[in-house]
């Protein structure tokens, strides 16, 4: 006879167990958790267990960032897992089904994509930044650099985006995208999102890739993360995604380690830009999806361009910017740092304080809430240096500092720092370097 074939070991789930003076309430993420409501919270914040109820998923006690939580087993749970431990029986594992199917889910993506930037066929250099930064991301994932170009007789941008790094173009090329419109643009990414499934997708935080990411992800039911400073890879494929909070006071990494794909925008200038390979291909995917021009309740009747632009000043592409900040005590001062600026071929920003009290336009403003710049010399005068402004001018290849207070916050990130009154420096500066271009000719 044949013996009966006996029926794995079942390993004890246990139930979940608040430790002692760890809970820091960090508002009921172990509640939210739970999946068959055995968890309730005091008012103070701590989360009671409901034992009769816990089937010991482990979904509480993963997800607190306080490691507040652990399974209890009985002590004959725990001679069940002691004779496990010391048996060569295969046990059978409980698989959670959800956990698979998520598995599943996140495993039907694939690649890095970049938004390539457009008006009228003029590309947004952001749109090469990002690619620069995307080649690192799918490096590190091991997948495709892919590019998506959406526009009218736009196909030279394809070009461009495999000399940048891109190994593929996804591209939208028709009349109905001429002119950018958020409807039909939100149509055109997430039809090529639903057939192709890419697991990163990086804008510009310009007005154009603001106002289309946050519709994308609206659309496709994903997370979105504006201003991104930094973005890295972590060992579950997951986009971490660094940026201001709070102010500027703190920098938060956030994930979206659920749903794909993940969305990040990146302003101007954050990142660097990526070595030009001259005569770089890559493969083109043409796709013919339109929606019918009726349907798109907006038309563009015509493109009037602002007057200001032809003079206005884009202090993002200036090598030297002389920037003022609330020790210019006036509007008037600003005169001594724009006759600096036209000695070294530069412009003149401001800070915050200096926009907010009407001394200079807001197209001038450095910092979180303005531009941020890269130039090779950034000339801080009369500025504190706030985190909100250095966010904006941290990464300018040198940082002169001229400030009374030597205890001033712009000195701990400037090449060369300078303690005295700006009005006695800074003309002082002018004057020398008139005197030294006089002496070469």
């Amino acid at each position: 006879m044949t013996e009966p074939i006996k029926p794995k070991p079942k390993k004890p789930r246990g139930v979940a167990k608040l430790l002692d003076g760890k809970c820091i309430a960090c508002g009921a993420r172990c509640q939210s958790a739970c999946p068959v409501n055995a968890v309730d919270m005091t008012d103070s914040g701590e989360p009671v267990i409901l034992t009769d109820k816990c089937i010991g998923c482990l979904k509480c006690v993963k997800i607190c960032p306080a490691e507040a939580l652990e399974m209890y087993f009985t002590p004959e749970e725990q001679k069940i897992l002691a004779e496990l431990a010391s048996s060569a029986l295969p046990v059978e594992e409980d698989i959670d089904p959800e956990a698979v199917a998520l598995a599943k889910m996140l495993a039907g993506y694939q690649g890095v994509w970049v938004f390539v930037e457009q008006t009228e066929g003029e590309p947004a250099k952001v749109s090469w930044e990002l690619l620069g930064v995307g080649k690192g991301l799918a490096a590190s994932l091991g997948v495709e650099l892919c590019a998506m170009v959406i526009g009218d007789q736009v196909e030279h941008l394809c070009m461009e985006a495999f000399a940048h790094g891109a190994s593929k173009v996804y591209l939208l090329d028709a009349p109905l995208y001429r002119n950018y419109r958020t409807e039909a643009y939100v149509e055109g990414c997430c039809h090529l999102i639903e057939q192709y499934k890419p697991e990163i997708i990086l804008m510009g935080a310009t007005g154009m890739g603001r106002d289309l990411a946050g519709a994308v992800a609206t659309r496709v039911g994903t997370g979105l993360t504006a201003d991104c400073t930094g973005l890295a890879i972590d060992d579950k494929r997951n986009l971490m995604q660094t940026r201001p909070a709070f102010g500027g006071n703190i920098m938060a990494t956030i994930m979206c380690d659920k749903f794909r794909p993940q969305m990040s925008t990146v302003r101007p200038n954050v990142m660097p830009m990526p070595e030009r390979r001259e005569g770089a291909r890559g493969t083109i995917v043409r796709d013919t999806f339109v929606v019918p021009e009726e349907t798109i309740l907006t038309k563009v009747i015509e493109i009037i361009r602002d007057a200001k632009s032809k003079g206005a000043v884009d202090i993002t592409g200036a090598e030297f910017i002389i920037s003022g900040g609330r020790g210019m005590m006036g509007p008037d001062n600003f005169a001594m740092l724009q006759e600096l600026a036209d000695e070294l071929g530069g412009v003149v920003g401001a800070s915050r304080s200096a926009v907010d009290a009407g001394w200079m336009p807001g197209d001038r403003q450095v910092g979180q809430t303005g531009k941020t710049v890269r130039p090779k010399i950034y000339i801080a005068c009369g500025i504190s240096g706030a985190i909100q402004h250095l966010v904006g001018m941290q990464d300018s290849d040198m940082v002169i500092a001229i400030n009374r207070d030597k205890s001033a916050p712009i000195f701990e990130v400037a090449t060369y720092g300078i303690v005295g009154d700006l009005f006695q420096i800074v003309p002082a500066i002018t004057r020398r370097i008139r005197e030294l271009k006089q002496q070469r000719k």
